[in-house]
């Protein structure tokens, strides 16, 4: 008996869940997703102050259908949106720059913040549409979404996964430290290597 009632408690549950995103994917309000990841279990890198995220497959589903009132905004650098491939629909606004001084202690070539990206993101979409922000893996998305939540915008999630993926973490393979975990090409959603400059908002030249 007991267990009958915890089924009918997890269905009941389960629709409440269902309910509201499938009515907000009809009226472009802001989706409450089933599947949202409580912030607890993204790592701080990927957690936002708006606390709304997405995986790369969740956010294909919500473009898929809404395509006139979601945007899909990719805010990694131009130079990776052409030769690593971008989602097709998504618009380019770079939220940071590559540099090309080395950091010895944190072995990489830092990114720069670019102080314009909200202006720039600000002639494509308005404080209420629903923006699903894609980087790399997670992280630089999630600084886009902050600093988007920061100038108003509400309905703006982390696509957690982001282009590439999350890295196989399994010394004894071949594949290890190689971004081939989930990610939008990991997961057969599409994407090209055509590169549309209308659809691209970038810092202006210094």
């Amino acid at each position: 008996m007991q267990s009958i009632r915890r089924i009918v408690a997890l269905a009941a549950a389960l629709t409440g869940l269902l309910v509201p995103f499938c009515a907000s994917a009809q009226d472009g309000t802001q989706a409450q997703l089933a599947s949202q990841r409580a912030a607890t279990e993204l790592p701080a890198g990927k957690q936002t102050t708006l606390g709304l995220y997405v995986n790369s497959r969740e956010a294909y589903e919500m473009w898929l259908a809404a395509p006139d009132k979601v945007t899909i905004l990719d805010v990694r650098t131009p130079e990776e949106v052409i030769f690593v491939g971008h989602a097709t629909m998504a618009w380019n606004v770079p939220v940071a720059s590559q540099s090309y001084q080395w950091n010895a202690e944190k072995q990489q070539f830092p990114m720069s913040p670019l102080p314009d990206f909200v202006s720039r993101a600000q002639k494509i979409a308005k404080p209420d549409d629903v923006l699903l922000v894609m980087c790399r893996s997670g992280g630089r998305s999630a600084i886009a979404v902050n600093m988007l939540a920061k100038a108003g915008f509400r309905n703006v999630y982390n696509i957690t996964d982001g282009m590439e993926g999350d890295a196989v973490k399994d010394p004894g393979s071949v594949f290890h430290g190689q971004r081939l975990v989930n990610g939008w090409k990991n997961s057969g959603l599409p994407w090209t290597y055509d590169v549309d400059p209308d659809q691209m908002v970038l810092p202006a030249e210094h």
